[in-house]
């Protein structure tokens, strides 16, 4: 009696590996990211702003973009983690009220620095937390130093501060709430995209604990040490 004929297999192909690969990085970003932009009501009282969005900033012919998740608590405490395309943490910015901490946890190093230093670095323009929930909230009002524009129906469109600019170019349907919002600070440009915003939610546990510094294993490092690794990264 003949032995059954064996089913022969044909290796995969690198082209179709590829593909799998990138629909199932696609599927990830999708779960990890909102389909749409979203937004939760604006409450009387702002205590804290949390979100997703996506940031490009160009900057002497040079363009990075980025999609990350903030938190903002008042008065002055913030937290951003920044994902690379396949949806993982590459870095983590703490800022504190007079200090803050840029984190590369894959590399256990940390930097330690200003506020000012560290938002100037992340964003290319030094905004406070206090100025980034009144920019997202659109309660600008709030803020000091600062001339502002609005339209018709009395939202805040455009502000200025000495030579840093923010033009609101879409709000979130039927809101107050900036969705598309334009920086530009001397020869830098940038443009912000809000993808979900969320106000007054329940804190997660150790959102702001800053347990790397208790991690012996976490090493101090400079701004550019912290850039090369990011270069490396990307």
């Amino acid at each position: 009696m003949a032995a059954p004929k064996q089913k022969m297999t044909r290796p995969v192909k690198p082209g179709i590996l590829a593909a799998a690969l990138l629909l199932l990085a696609t599927s990830y970003l999708i779960t990890c990211y909102p389909s749409r932009p979203s937004f939760s009501p604006l409450p009387p009282q702002v205590e804290s702003i949390e979100g997703y969005a996506s940031l490009s900033l160009a900057r002497e012919r040079a363009t990075a973009k980025s999609r990350f998740s903030f938190l903002f608590l008042i008065p002055g405490q913030g937290r951003i983690d920044i994902y690379d395309p396949l949806g993982r943490t590459v870095s983590n910015l703490f800022i504190e009220e007079n200090e803050a901490f840029f984190v590369l946890p894959s590399k256990k190093i940390y930097w330690r620095t200003t506020r000012e230093e560290a938002m100037g670095r992340f964003l290319g323009f030094a905004l406070s937390p206090q100025e980034m929930m009144a920019i997202l909230s659109g309660k600008l009002e709030e803020l000091g130093g600062w001339d502002l524009e609005r339209d018709g129906r009395g939202r805040v469109v455009r502000g200025q501060r000495d030579d840093l600019r923010f033009d609101v170019r879409q709000f979130f349907e039927d809101s107050r709430l900036p969705q598309l919002i334009a920086l530009s600070h001397a020869g830098d440009k940038g443009s912000l995209i809000i993808l979900s915003l969320n106000f007054n939610q329940p804190l997660k546990k150790d959102a702001f604990r800053l347990s790397f510094l208790e991690d012996k294993e976490y090493t101090a490092a400079t701004w550019a040490e912290i850039e090369k690794w990011l270069r490396h990264e990307n």
